[in-house]
């Protein structure tokens, strides 16, 4: 025997690459029917859809991050040629990391060309590269709109927002009865509490003084941490920032009791703040995050009871949020984090253009949600075929017939596969497998009809390519 024949073909075990998911044809199809649905609801709204590269320049990327983009860093994968020139000037490329740095520059670009206000919505992937776990991937869909406008953006776009959200995922195929409750806030209600107060000066208080920028972002930032660790734990922490007074208990308390209430009407909310001597209501951005927070509940009266509340302890831990902000959750599983959310901006592309473009967004996290339900059962059987029917081949003289019924039905709007021919009992199987739903028998010989059988309950009977319906 030759050494040729001796040595053993090299085989490349295929396996999945952890944090990239695919899915077998029947899990892409109820994959694909969540995609169909929730454009659907998107374009009945009135919003468009674009579609950026996966790719943006990391000075793009880096222009919106802060910090001259090393908060973003570790999350963003860069692409590279594997065997460039020495001495190629080839801008530096990366996967987007989210949709708001691509349409930031998508706006910006084509500003000139655009309808203000624009209404827009993206179903993309994205990368990041964190570590991957349960609901989190390194690749993965987020289904976003956003509406954007110049100088100025009417407040209830804000409430069209979650108006949309909840007629998504009330009506998912798959999620009916999970319970999910949208959860709104405006950040101006912590900001405005926060620029109101008088600290007290170390060690004996003689003197008042007001919190520093950088002292309002870090208690925000504990705030926002209230439903995970805890009002003690949030005291504690707040205090460890160094304002002395037992800071933490003295002054966040009132508003952290706020916090810890739910409203569902914009009366509730001014009328909680106006019976509360703890909080000054005074301080003009604290009574317009109020207004605004109550304008935007009463418009979202017509939802069902609990779908929507106002929630202060919503804060939104980015900086780049400037009024109302949204998260979703599962009411039955808070722990498992929001599943969508978002919220108002100052100025979305100031970075890319000399103009004030403030709008107001909201994401789905799509692929979170869905391995959510898709884990756990609950996924829309469609079956691993989108045909309706199976056209059967019992022999290469019908050939012509079949092709030529196939093709009336699928011109009625029916989606036909031709069989590739066979035994009659493997193609029956084969349908069977698939999930087809019904099996076309085309006449055997002239002056026999066509016959069509339910594979679901076994009837067979006779059928016009013309008139036939799945009614029937």
């Amino acid at each position: 025997m030759s050494d040729n024949k001796k040595q053993k073909k090299l085989i490349y075990k295929p396996e999945s690459i952890s944090g990239f998911p695919e899915w077998l044809p029947e899990v892409r199809r109820a994959e694909q029917a969540w995609f169909d649905h929730i454009r659907q609801v998107f374009e009945s709204y009135g919003f468009c859809n674009i579609e950026t590269p996966s790719v943006e320049t990391l000075d793009a990327i880096n222009a919106k991050g802060g910090d001259g983009g090393a908060d973003v860093d570790k999350e963003v994968y860069v692409l590279e040629r594997l065997h460039k020139e020495e001495g190629d000037k080839e801008a530096r490329l990366a996967l987007h990391f989210d949709q708001t740095i691509p349409l930031a520059r998508y706006t910006a670009q084509h500003f000139n060309d655009l309808v203000f206000p624009f209404k827009r919505y993206q179903m993309q992937r994205v990368w990041r590269g964190e570590r991957p776990q349960s609901g989190r991937f390194r690749e993965f869909y987020q289904c976003d709109i956003d509406v954007i406008n110049v100088d100025q953006l009417p407040l209830h776009f804000d409430a069209e927002m979650p108006a949309i959200i909840w007629e998504i995922l009330s009506s998912l195929p798959g999620i009916e009865n999970e319970n999910i409750q949208i959860r709104i806030s405006n950040r101006k209600v912590l900001i405005g509490y926060l620029e109101s107060l008088n600290i007290p000066t170390p060690p004996n208080g003689e003197y008042t003084t007001k919190l520093s920028d950088k002292q309002k972002t870090s208690i925000v930032r504990e705030i926002d941490k209230l439903e995970k660790i805890g009002r003690d734990a949030v005291f504690h922490n707040v205090d460890r920032i160094g304002l002395g007074f037992k800071f933490g208990v003295t002054f966040i308390k009132p508003f952290i009791d706020m916090c810890e209430q739910k409203f569902t009407t914009g009366d509730d909310i001014e009328e909680a703040f106006t019976n509360n001597a703890d909080i000054d209501t005074s301080n003009q951005m604290l009574k317009e995050g109020i207004e605004e927070l109550s304008f935007v509940m009463d418009q979202l009266s017509h939802l069902p009871e609990g779908a929507v509340v106002a929630d202060l302890s919503i804060v939104r831990g980015l900086d780049y949020y400037t009024g109302t902000v949204y998260e979703t959750v599962f009411t039955e599983d808070p722990s498992y984090g929001s599943i969508c959310s978002g919220g108002r901006y100052d100025d979305l592309a100031s970075n890319y253009i000399n103009k004030k473009l403030p709008g107001v967004g909201i994401s789905i996290g799509f692929s979170r949600l869905f391995e959510r339900i898709r884990t756990k059962g609950q996924l829309p059987d469609l079956g691993k075929s989108p045909a309706d029917i199976l056209m059967v081949m019992p022999s290469e003289e019908i050939r012509k017939i079949a092709s030529e019924t196939a093709r009336t039905l699928r011109n009625r709007g029916y989606n036909v596969e031709l069989a590739h021919g066979g035994k009659l009992k493997r193609q029956l199987a084969y349908a069977e497998k698939k999930g087809i739903a019904y099996v076309w028998f085309p006449p055997f010989e002239d002056g026999l009809d066509h016959e069509v059988k339910n594979m679901n309950t076994g009837e067979q009977k006779t059928a016009s390519p013309n008139e036939w319906s799945k009614d029937d």
